[in-house]
């Protein structure tokens, strides 16, 4: 009677729980924090951005062989996780160019494809720009996969940065 009653209720089960959802094949990002790295100088120069990511296929990073077509150094995609680099002028935002960008190319994260994965990339950025007086920045980001998937860009919160005296 016990199995019967075991086997009867296994099928419920089964079908009762919730099966977790798939992650959209185009990389998620949200922001996770932003440290400044104290450099013994006073000056805020550098930091450690983390975002939190997933991905429904597994396809985010670049090997550092991967710099031909699309990856190649002439091209955009060269890099695959983008930030860009606000100030905060007179109380408004502007986007700043500055000289050496701040994009990053994360390395390949799994090799088991597709796959879902989630997790956190932390880089290290800088933020400071020498050629301004501006002290308040924003950064924004956004990632984008080998098939050059994007979803979504987030932000930092303002930072304020010491600047040389």
């Amino acid at each position: 009677m016990k199995k019967l009653l075991l086997i009867g209720i296994l099928p419920l089960l089964l079908c009762g729980c919730p099966r977790p959802e798939p992650f959209s094949e185009s990389p998620y990002i949200e922001f996770v924090g932003l440290e400044k790295v104290d450099d013994g100088t006073g000056v805020d120069n550098q930091a450690n951005l983390t975002v939190h990511f997933q991905d429904g296929d597994g396809d985010v990073g670049l090997n550092d062989a991967d710099t031909t077509g699309v990856f190649s150094k002439d091209s955009l995609y060269y890099y695959n996780f983008f930030i860009d680099y606000y100030e905060k002028q007179h109380g408004e935002w502007v986007l700043v160019e500055l000289p050496t960008p701040l994009h990053a190319r994360i390395p390949r994260l799994s090799e088991n494809l597709p796959e879902s994965i989630e997790g956190d990339i932390t880089i290290l950025t800088s933020i400071n720009n020498y050629f301004s007086t501006y002290d308040t920045i924003k950064l924004s980001c956004c990632l984008v996969d080998r098939a050059l998937h994007r979803r979504n860009v987030t932000e930092t919160p303002e930072i304020i940065a010491n600047k040389r005296k």
